[in-house]
């Protein structure tokens, strides 16, 4: 009894593995990484926009290989706390996530977010080919014409250098420490600013 039960268990679980191994997978994906202040925040923004496949968090636009947060939080290497997202470009386009990001960071301030100053909270959108590139600029080009606030924007727009992931307890961290994530959040003022800029629509 015990040994039919194992088999039909066993059955199951190869039965589940064929169907995950079968399940349709997007043919082609593209990878977008933006800079916006904290990237908890910009995590937890871009994993919520349907087509996105992953974020990862980590650094980038510095002059040091593997560089630590405790490097980066020094203001000394150069990089700024970004986030590599991968997405189905046959689900959300570049542009969408262009628009995403712009109304989800305050573009008027250099080298500051909300309650994080120095240039690690920079924002900035870091391309990955000409045609990002171009989009961004067009992206840039149409924002100026239409934002809702006077002040200009100082969002950087550069071709995407190297990208290392910031350590493991960085990833998915509004996830695991929600409570902890929320404060912060609320504390730094990053959605009331975001409502003064965009609206409460945002």
């Amino acid at each position: 009894m015990m040994r039919a039960a194992a088999t039909f268990f066993l059955g199951l679980a190869i039965a589940a593995g064929a169907a995950l191994a079968q399940a349709p997978q997007p043919a082609t994906t593209a990878k977008a990484t933006f800079a916006g202040g904290c990237f908890w925040c910009v995590e937890s923004d871009f994993d919520k926009v349907p087509g996105v496949l992953s974020t990862t968090s980590g650094y980038i636009g510095g002059t040091v290989a593997q560089p630590t947060y405790e490097q980066v939080s020094a203001k000394t290497t150069g990089h700024a706390e970004a986030v590599e997202i991968v997405y189905d470009p046959a689900r959300v386009s570049y542009e969408q996530l262009l628009a995403k990001y712009w109304r989800s960071i305050d573009p008027t301030t250099r080298d500051r977010q909300f309650c994080d100053s120095g240039s690690p909270y920079r924002t900035a959108i870091f391309t990955h080919g000409d045609a990002q590139m171009a989009a961004a600029r067009k992206s840039l080009a149409e924002l100026e014409r239409t934002k809702p606030f006077k002040q200009a924007i100082v969002t950087e727009i550069v071709a995407a250098t190297a990208f290392f992931p910031a350590e493991a307890y960085h990833q998915d961290y509004y996830r695991k420490n929600p409570v902890r994530y929320a404060y912060y959040r609320a504390s730094c003022g990053r959605d009331l600013r975001l409502a003064e800029l965009w609206g409460s629509s945002k």
